[in-house]
């Protein structure tokens, strides 16, 4: 999206509907959606269309404007934010219910912004519920619209009037980024991390475990890259998982994970390594994205050593014996600009190709008792892959694996990055062409 974009915000009190409407508007599963109150928190932003016009769609956390808790406070807090910035705003209230007291407070907040606003009327399926939206015109708001967010009833008719006025515009394509998805288990500090990293208020942080809930994305223009900073849900262990938001918010997180470019693993020093951080890792692991293992909270360490905390977590991260390791303070910015450099060192080492005449080259000068090594060709990158043809059949034992995956690395680099190898015997000369 460009700076001159016009921007969409909804907003309402929980429950009312925003996520799916937003979900429905963006024809994506951006935001996650259920019967709990209060599961969306950050504010989610989307690149939606209508009939040629091109708009940022932002979906709220729900707001109770006098509601003097923490979460509470800070989700109206990223609502203003957002607010700020809306060249139109969608106040969503819920059809099959009477108004609250949260929907005056909020309907008062917005009349109150100067900007235009649409009260739209949810979950109003069938037509005896078109009726109920004229008992809304008490909140002040002249344009009501009734809708059902989750079935597609009238949102047509909502984004005609929404998105008049907007230019049509033809659709832009964002120059080609680094995504990165920041994982972790709750409270180790990925949200600090990623308002670090973007250097604002981006998520919201608190000491309460679990606090983000969507995947919030964020874009970084820094020294002429361009980073997508994914900030997800804090990943518990199944057994612990109760809230269906929590266990949707694991399925996202995973769903991240494979989406990215690089995975980013934060674990907190203060608490020291534990049996979880082991399982997300394997999670990155298993997605076969480049790896970054980030020690956050290292300042709240007096006597810290690091030598002996960074075996430790390699003893217990051996399948991630690829992966670099930072020690950092997210909430004194510390070592973030060591940050950005390693995640464009390792992103270029997962799109590294090799020629097959440097593979050549290198076979030269491995040593094997157990079979000779015909030739090396690379096969593909993202991760970096290779066809390793040989004069015996079956797979490689274990540690001759091992010994060519290091050889490759400390020829060729691939920092951060899994290395996949696939054998192959011997192969007849008509075939063997065929492959260079």
């Amino acid at each position: 999206m460009t700076p001159d974009t016009p921007t969409v915000v909804i907003v309402g009190r929980p429950n009312v509907g925003k996520s799916t409407l937003f979900n429905r508007i963006t024809r994506q599963r951006r935001s996650i959606v259920g019967d709990e109150p209060g599961i969306t928190r950050d504010r989610i932003s989307g690149e939606a269309e209508h009939d040629g016009r091109h708009f940022e769609l932002i979906d709220t956390g729900g707001i109770v404007v006098s509601d003097a808790d923490y979460i509470p406070g800070q989700i109206l807090a990223q609502a203003r934010v957002a607010l700020e910035k809306a060249s139109h705003v969608i106040f969503l209230v819920d059809g099959r219910s009477e108004i609250t007291g949260s929907d005056r407070e909020l309907a008062s907040m917005l009349r109150k912004l100067g900007k235009p606003v649409t009260l739209v009327v949810n979950k109003a399926d069938t037509g005896a519920k078109d009726q109920l939206a004229y008992d809304f015109y008490s909140l002040g708001i002249n344009d009501i619209y009734p809708v059902s967010a989750e079935h597609g009833l009238g949102i047509q008719e909502l984004l005609d009037h929404v998105t008049e006025g907007f230019p049509v515009t033809e659709a832009v394509e964002p120059p080609p980024g680094i995504k990165i998805a920041i994982i972790g288990r709750p409270n180790v500090g990925k949200s600090t991390l990623l308002n670090a990293l973007t250097g604002e208020e981006r998520s919201i942080v608190s000491p309460v475990a679990g606090t983000t809930r969507d995947a919030v994305d964020e874009v970084v223009e820094r020294d002429g890259t361009r980073f997508v900073f994914v900030d997800t849900a804090g990943i518990r262990r199944k057994g612990k998982t109760k809230l269906m938001a929590e266990k949707l918010s694991v399925v996202m997180a995973r769903r991240n994970i494979r989406l990215a470019d690089i995975v980013i693993v934060v674990m907190d020093a203060s608490e020291g390594f534990v049996a979880l951080d082991a399982t997300i890792a394997g999670y990155a692991h298993e997605g076969g994205r480049p790896v970054i293992l980030v020690i956050n909270k290292w300042d709240l360490t007096s006597d810290g050593n690091r030598k002996e905390f960074e075996q430790n977590v390699r003893d217990r991260l051996k399948f991630l014996e690829y992966a670099p390791l930072v020690f950092m303070s997210a909430l004194n910015r510390s070592g973030i600009n060591d940050l950005f450099d390693l995640i464009k060192r390792v992103n270029e080492s997962a799109f590294h190709r090799v020629t097959t005449g440097e593979l050549n080259r290198f076979v030269e000068t491995l040593h094997f008792d157990d079979r000779k090594i015909l030739y090396i060709t690379q096969a593909s990158i993202r991760p970096p892959s290779f066809i390793i043809f040989t004069d015996k059949a079956g797979d490689l034992h274990f540690s001759h694996e091992r010994y060519l995956t290091n050889q490759l690395r400390k020829r060729f680099g691939f920092e951060g990055t899994p290395i996949h190898l696939k054998i192959r015997g011997r192969t007849a000369k008509r075939e063997r062409k065929s492959l260079k």
